[in-house]
């Protein structure tokens, strides 16, 4: 009896922190590929998040023409608590997010989210994770954020118009990036993709 009791609590409170994050966070999008590598190959990879965030520090017309530049503490962002500094400057303005690890269990998973007053240009608060499901010899990777518009103003407005066309490339170029660098492990393939 005590057993069932303790599984209807975590249940109902599993319930409310999903309720509490989608109202945090109502805008989602997903991609997902399967990669020919163990989960503790593919971990390894997109645990750096460096190499996992590079597309933001390359200009590129989805970026406006502007980079950002990747900052860490001491622990690189690979230990929960550890602090991440995105800043640049994306068509003509200054930008600047801070996020925190919030979870990580490798090789299995990884949830980072925004802390502060996020400046950016299209999405508000956002977090984002992976998570990396093992198949026999490979692997199946899931890249998300979960989102919300700026609070206000212009950013708020451009953030209805290319927000989810933002949030699609940006987790999709994580996926597509890590097929690459396991090109010869991968194939590449997104399998699906979600929008909330």
């Amino acid at each position: 009896m005590e057993n069932r009791s303790l599984t209807t609590e975590v249940s109902r409170a599993n319930q409310d922190l999903s309720s509490s994050l989608q109202d945090r966070f109502p805008r989602h999008y997903e991609a997902k590929s399967a990669i020919n590598a163990s989960a503790e190959m593919v971990f390894a990879h997109v645990d750096d998040q460096a190499r996992l965030s590079s597309h933001m520090s390359q200009s590129s017309w989805e970026t406006g023409g502007g980079s950002m530049k990747i900052e860490f503490d001491k622990d690189h962002g690979q230990t929960v608590g550890s602090l991440i500094r995105l800043s640049g400057r994306i068509l003509g303005m200054t930008l600047l997010v801070e996020e925190v690890v919030a979870e990580r269990t490798p090789p299995r998973q990884k949830v980072w989210e925004t802390i502060g007053s996020p400046r950016l240009l299209v999405i508000g608060h956002y977090r984002m994770g992976f998570d990396i499901e093992p198949q026999g010899e490979r692997s199946l990777l899931s890249v998300y954020i979960d989102y919300a518009l700026p609070a206000s103003g212009l950013a708020r407005w451009l953030g209805w118009i290319f927000g989810g066309f933002y949030a699609r490339w940006c987790v999709g170029q994580m996926v597509r990036d890590t097929a690459e660098h396991f090109r010869h492990y991968s194939t590449s393939e997104v399998v699906r993709a979600a929008w909330r």
